[in-house]
């Protein structure tokens, strides 16, 4: 159930926003001291004085909500439906009502401060590769655009504004992970299936050439279709899981109108977080973005 009362209220934003932050414990963001007392209010928001550093704080102290004149309740909403229901910017500047480059500024704040997937292969591991299209956008050009209707077809590279994204899918643990790359090439492959609970490591990949040299290496026992040959599954022998999780990405990115290759690796920490919330209710899912970002 969507919480509208947290969109609707500003009290009851800075309440949930109270509860998430300081769940453990009230804390000085600057000095770290838990030597902390109630000190007034910021508006809707709490205000704290630090016994150590004598300095005083509120709930959105060094967060991302921090030094924004937008009510809180407006920026939840717009966390909440950029990742559950994949809202353009665009879109979010008529639903709130706020300049597009207010919402550009505090939305790439939000993505900038999720944290890089922590890989820890456990079980039989599935990889995969998907090329999206991720260009200049943003930058100052010094000729014009070029032309995509030509396009070469086939594998893509960083430079040809292709870049690779791998999909990793630990059966071990269910944990799927999207992690983009400059190449696809064996050294790429290696560091990413280098934090492993245990060796060798199964490995099923596609007959993808750059995923040969695992053959030879004692750490990993690869086994593979070859979809070349009309080969997608024997017995337990599939890419399926990293097809079908890398098939939701391009319509995850489609919405922006085109990503700049440099905020790639952002957008796709938001699609990693977007897939937590899944299966949580609202207000849940609401709790858990907001933690991901403290």
């Amino acid at each position: 159930m969507i919480p509208l009362d947290v969109f609707g209220s500003e009290s009851v934003a800075a309440d949930l926003l109270e509860q998430v932050r300081w769940r453990n414990g009230v804390t000085c963001p600057r000095c770290r001291s838990d030597l902390t007392v109630k000190n007034g209010s910021y508006g809707h928001f709490q205000r704290y004085l630090c016994k150590n550093c004598d300095r005083t704080f509120n709930d959105k102290t060094g967060t991302i909500f921090a030094h924004s004149k937008v009510a809180l309740r407006k920026w939840l909403f717009s966390i909440y439906a950029f990742l559950r229901f994949n809202t353009s910017l665009r879109q979010l500047q008529l639903e709130i009502d706020v300049q597009y480059k207010t919402i550009y500024q505090r939305v790439e704040r939000f993505t900038k401060a999720l944290d890089a997937p922590s890989l820890d292969l456990v079980g039989l591991v599935e990889i995969d590769e998907v090329y999206v299209s991720a260009g200049l956008k943003g930058r100052e050009r010094d000729q014009e655009s070029r032309s995509r209707g030509l396009s070469t077809r086939g594998r893509g590279s960083y430079d040809q504004d292709k870049p690779p994204v791998f999909t990793i899918v630990d059966r071990g643990t269910g944990d799927r992970y999207v992690i983009p790359a400059k190449s696809a090439d064996e050294s790429t492959i290696r560091l990413l299936l280098a934090n492993r609970e245990k060796e060798p490591l199964t490995v099923y990949t596609d007959g993808f050439r750059d995923y040969d040299p695992l053959n030879e290496d004692d750490a990993f026992d690869r086994e593979y279709v070859v979809h070349g040959d009309g080969e997608y599954a024997d017995d337990d022998v599939h890419v399926n899981t990293c097809e079908s999780h890398g098939s939701l990405l391009r319509p995850w990115l489609s919405p922006h109108r085109g990503i700049s290759k440099d905020k790639l690796t952002q957008y796709l920490r938001a699609f990693q977080l977007r897939r937590k919330l899944l299966r949580k209710p609202g207000r849940e899912a609401l709790k858990h973005a907001i933690k991901a970002t403290l």
